[in-house]
């Protein structure tokens, strides 16, 4: 008897805890898809950024994937790892006529090497990219308080050598490591390919809105737009291809804010980092 009325007082307290617990799932639900929207075929903004098969490559150049001309000039005093494959670079040889233009930069690095949060902000994305040429990703939404930029800025860090442990909604710090350096990712044969070097791909999109689709395992900002990400580190406006393509030649080295190996970071208030640390000369 004593054994039944323990259970009866364990189901009457879980039933009173269920509507608690089912408000704090819903608040976490909530949190996770802040600023998600859902959508069905692609259109053309979709297009432009996710440059899936039965899209036009017009739509993703219309939308800012062009080369801009910009190279970044890092610290006198810091040692720090370069781009060896940059923005909008044709990749018409290297892969056959498919997707003929670099989304994003590349910066090789020792396999396992930390890839680390350009800005603060929140993971909306994460993926194991078995068809995808970038391998494993992850990316994040960086709104304007998190950067001092007003627009709202999207960071995609793959070539991941494993699924990032940070979750979907999760806010991370600037210089927070997301994964390790790796070479996942397809070839032009469909699978993983092993001449790839390790490297980080590294690319960045904006919007003036803060909501965004999933859509075929791809994150698409709202009304969004490519962006060189060596523009990033000019921290205002204008960022866009085009004005970055306008610049005279003399503008168009930028200083880049990093975060050395210690935790220190140059300039001291920056809310911008390059994605890999650097180290002291």
């Amino acid at each position: 008897m004593r054994q039944n009325g323990i259970v009866i007082l364990a189901l009457i307290a879980l039933v009173a805890a269920a509507p608690v617990l089912a408000q704090k799932s819903r608040q976490e639900r909530a949190e996770r898809g802040k600023g998600r929207m859902f959508g069905g075929a692609p259109g053309p903004g979709a297009c432009a950024i996710g440059r899936w098969p039965d899209c036009d490559i017009q739509q993703a150049i219309e939308r800012g994937l062009f080369e801009t001309g910009l190279s970044p000039i890092f610290p006198a005093h810091a040692e720090c790892r370069g781009i060896d494959e940059g923005y909008a670079i044709s990749y018409a040889a290297k892969r056959g006529g498919r997707e003929p233009y670099h989304g994003g930069i590349d910066m090789p690095a020792p396999r396992g090497t930390p890839i680390i949060a350009a800005a603060s902000g929140t993971v909306v994305g994460k993926f194991q990219g078995e068809r995808s040429f970038r391998g494993i990703e992850i990316v994040l939404r960086h709104s304007p308080d998190d950067t001092g930029i007003p627009l709202w800025i999207y960071t995609q860090y793959a070539h991941c050598s494993e699924m990032p442990a940070l979750e979907l909604g999760q806010r991370v710090r600037m210089g927070e490591r997301l994964c390790p350096t790796g070479n996942t990712g397809i070839g032009l044969t469909g699978v993983q390919s092993n001449r790839r070097r390790p490297a980080i791909h590294f690319a960045a999109f904006f919007s003036a809105s803060e909501h965004y689709v999933e859509m075929r395992n791809v994150i698409i900002p709202a009304e969004g737009y490519w962006m060189d990400p060596v523009a990033l580190f000019r921290k205002g406006l204008p960022l866009d291809s085009s004005s970055m393509k306008a610049l005279p030649e003399s503008e168009k080295k930028i200083p880049v804010s990093i975060m050395f190996d210690n935790g220190e970071t140059f300039p001291k208030d920056t809310r911008i980092v390059w994605p890999y640390a650097c180290t002291h000369k």
